[in-house]
């Protein structure tokens, strides 16, 4: 994005909706699918203004302080990274909730946790995706915890949640894609009919969390785009995961149907986004077996995976397949298997990487910008007029 005129950043925020915006204010972000289709275009909108002032020089600090906390329950790089900057361009410092050095090691309770960490907290971002059943029940734990402290008087103010990755939903990142897909077509209108290829793709690794392609699948199909979902027999998704998808497909007269075969998926695709993932059923049965501790069984089920996951070491994109599609542009979130660079057989060709490496690094970077506007959007009452005295106090984000 080139530096625009304030003119121009003026009727991008007179083009935000005001009913969407007053739907999103002091909401928690946790599943697309919460939102109208309204409010997910003016999160969108909102992460595109917030990026232009900043490519304008202009400070979008709505905040003088608070803190923003963090909670990641698996490793992170980018969304952790992307956290902290968005918080930071809001002008929220961040603190990280380490639970091995915290008092939830001695029982402390998600409610007395929530309301601790909140008495000057503006949002708290959590990543809890690793287990099935756990990671989207946790957040509407903290949520209901912090919105509890809110209404007994004990939070001066009812902390955003925001969910930076579960095992239901991705938001973060598939907002970011989708505004990557906005960039790179010029416009949210040229999304629709737009075929996306959404596959499983082999990894030398098992235990992959199914929130990006169900968020993917949830998401695209809202913009009425023809959105195809590929895997080997045994790696279905979530089923009311894929039935949203069917909905939001008819709904938006786009299309999803399901494919056996990559070559299927690809072909005359406009976008492809090969990732690996673990079937639903195995994450489930892992979820049973960390319950009860048994060290054994998890190496069994491992074994037994990674066994299973050797069968399909076919399933990669590679050159020959991308030939198959309408000049397709490659999706990930990051980091990739990458086929004899960090594994022997991955996920994805190392021709097919290094060609869209640009690509895919620019993809990762709408992701503060969507954070950001997720956190902007809930917390300022009229969003609109925030934005336009941003714009016009013209303070620069460096001398």
């Amino acid at each position: 994005m080139q530096a625009l005129t304030p003119h121009d950043i003026h009727r991008m925020i007179d083009s935000l909706s005001a009913p969407a915006l007053a739907e999103l204010h002091r909401k928690d972000f946790l599943l697309t699918w919460d939102k109208s289709r309204e409010g997910l275009d003016a999160v969108l909108q909102c992460a595109l203004i917030l990026k232009a002032l900043r490519v304008s020089n202009i400070s979008s600090r709505i905040f003088d302080s608070g803190i923003a906390v963090s909670q990641f329950r698996d490793n992170s790089t980018r969304t952790r990274f992307s956290f902290a900057s968005a918080c930071n361009m809001l002008g929220l410092s961040v603190s990280d909730l380490d639970e091995g050095k915290s008092q939830v090691a001695h029982g402390e309770t998600v409610r007395e946790t929530s309301n601790m960490i909140s008495f000057m907290a503006e949002v708290i971002g959590i990543r809890d995706d690793m287990y099935i059943g756990k990671g989207h029940t946790y957040m509407l734990e903290v949520a209901e915890a912090v919105e509890q402290g809110f209404r007994d008087g004990v939070l001066e103010q009812r902390p955003t949640v925001v969910n930076l990755q579960c095992d239901i939903d991705h938001p973060t990142q598939s907002m970011a894609d989708l505004l990557h897909l906005v960039d790179r077509l010029g416009g949210v209108a040229n999304l629709k009919g737009k075929k996306v290829a959404m596959t499983w793709a082999y990894s030398p690794s098992y235990g992959k969390p199914l929130s990006v392609p169900q968020g993917v699948i949830g998401l695209f199909t809202r913009f009425g785009m023809d959105v195809r979902l590929a895997y080997p027999e045994g790696y279905s998704l979530m089923p009311e995961t894929v039935q949203n998808a069917e909905r939001f497909a008819r709904e938006a007269r786009g299309g999803f149907r399901i494919c056996s075969s990559m070559k299927e998926a690809f072909d005359g695709a406009d976008f492809v986004y090969p990732k690996s993932w673990a079937p639903f059923s195995v994450m489930e049965e892992r979820t049973r077996i960390v319950e009860t501790g048994d060290r054994q069984k998890l190496q069994e089920l491992e074994k037994r995976c990674l066994d299973n996951n050797a069968r399909f070491a076919d399933w990669e994109c590679t050159t020959a397949l991308m030939r198959g599609t309408n000049d397709a542009t490659y999706l990930h979130c990051l980091p990739a298997d990458i086929s004899g660079v960090s594994c022997p057989r991955g996920e994805v060709a190392a021709d097919v990487f290094e060609k869209f490496r640009g690509p895919l690094y620019r993809q990762a970077s709408f992701k503060p910008y969507i954070i950001a506007a997720m956190i902007f959007t809930s917390r300022m009452a009229d969003a609109r007029a925030t934005l336009s005295t941003l714009l016009d106090r013209l303070d620069n984000r460096t001398l």
